[in-house]
């Protein structure tokens, strides 16, 4: 069990990360925005873009779920040993979003200039690199652990499938607002028309992009329930009810 002087420390750092991940995702749809508006591109478009992004969904995600770990620490969660199963599912979730988008990034796009002209480089390296280190770090430092059934997996890996399959979906139906293409996807490795895709061009590089990405996801997911199983207080029996302190006590 993590002392109460840690848990009150990462508690507020959680406030802090959480803040700071918020500010940096304002920045940057401000800054697009912005430039959507100086060149006179539909800002609708421009929005509805932005928050299609993987790297801004899980950013926001993982802003939320820091802040509501936080709060129910500072409400509910003094004295007790684990947090809530819902809060350590939505906390595996996001841990393995923003670890996925900090070496999607960083391996494959860092340099590539998604939105050209409105970059906003201090809210990139937060929303790629810092949120990231900070979400891999609470994974292994952070207290109250519970730990998850291994079929937690497969609901984190749900979101992502959703996003592919919306991706995908709605991208031949988007006039990209920057070039005026008649498709707009989010990144390059998705783009069925890029000719630079690698190692094959078309759906099939596509395809192997996203078995690859899939696969990295499956594997972070793991790695992630897997330590909550190994550092987590378990998840409580179906008969137990929750007393005061957090602790779980089996129903006669």
């Amino acid at each position: 069990m993590a002392s109460p002087q840690w848990a009150l420390i990462w508690s507020v750092l959680r406030l802090a990360m959480a803040a700071l991940i918020a500010s940096a995702v304002v920045a940057q749809l401000v800054r697009s925005v912005s430039s959507a508006i100086d060149a006179d591109r539909h800002v609708f478009t421009i929005v509805a873009n932005f928050f299609s992004f993987f790297t801004i969904l899980s950013n926001v995600s993982a802003a939320v779920v820091l802040t509501v770990a936080a709060l129910w620490f500072f409400t509910r969660g003094r004295g007790k040993d684990a947090e809530p199963p819902a809060i350590a599912a939505a906390l595996a979730c996001v841990t393995t979003y923003m670890v996925i988008t900090g070496i999607v990034y960083n391996t494959l796009l860092r340099g590539y200039d998604l939105e050209p002209g409105s970059i906003v480089p201090w809210s990139n390296e937060v929303l790629h690199l810092i949120g990231p280190l900070f979400l891999l770090a609470d994974l292994f430092v952070g207290p109250l652990r519970r730990a998850l059934a291994w079929r937690a997996v497969w609901a984190i890996v749900a979101f992502p499938i959703v996003w592919v399959a919306y991706t995908m979906l709605r991208a031949p139906f988007i006039t990209n607002p920057g070039t005026g293409a008649p498709f707009w996807y989010p990144y390059p490795f998705l783009n069925p028309n890029n000719a630079d895709l690698q190692p094959v061009s078309g759906y099939p590089g596509v395809v192997l992009y996203v078995i690859g990405i899939s696969a990295a996801m499956l594997a972070v997911g793991a790695l992630v329930v897997w330590w909550g199983r190994r550092v987590g207080r378990p998840m409580p029996h179906p008969g137990a009810s929750v007393d005061a302190a957090g602790s779980s006590a089996v129903s006669p």
